[in-house]
């Protein structure tokens, strides 16, 4: 069985755009959802203040995220107007074609840093109740 890869990014959200960045991120969300049936879960927050977003995304493997970067480029690209990203972290083996991805995407919305994780140690459950 492949190991499930995670994904967590943080963005600031630029002045007088969140409600362009709470419509764009339904919009994300719905987008995704109906193409990428592969998705375990794909999540946006805001922090209390509503100054910074975070993107939670669990893949079953990098081949997800592959296509999920793939297919969602268009859109991410959208966000560039409406936050500056701060930081990725991927959790689990990329491929890399997923690792040159990520590295185009954090530039493009605003130099992100790119911080990989390699497990020591665990066990998921995902998909058991």
């Amino acid at each position: 069985m492949a190991e499930p890869f995670f994904y967590v990014d943080r963005s600031e959200i630029l002045e007088g755009r969140l409600e362009e960045a709470r419509d764009s991120m339904r919009d994300l969300a719905a987008f995704v959802a109906e193409r990428e049936p592969q998705l375990i879960a794909y999540h946006f927050y805001l922090d209390e203040a509503a100054s910074m977003m975070s993107v939670i995304a669990v893949h079953p493997d990098s081949a997800s995220m592959e296509r999920h970067l793939e297919i969602g480029d268009p859109k991410f690209r959208a966000f560039g107007a409406l936050i500056r990203m701060l930081s990725i972290d991927v959790y689990g083996q990329a491929s890399p074609a997923v690792v040159d991805r990520l590295r185009q995407k954090a530039e493009y919305l605003g130099g992100a840093s790119l911080t990989f994780h390699t497990l020591q140690a665990g066990f998921s459950r995902l998909g058991h109740p």
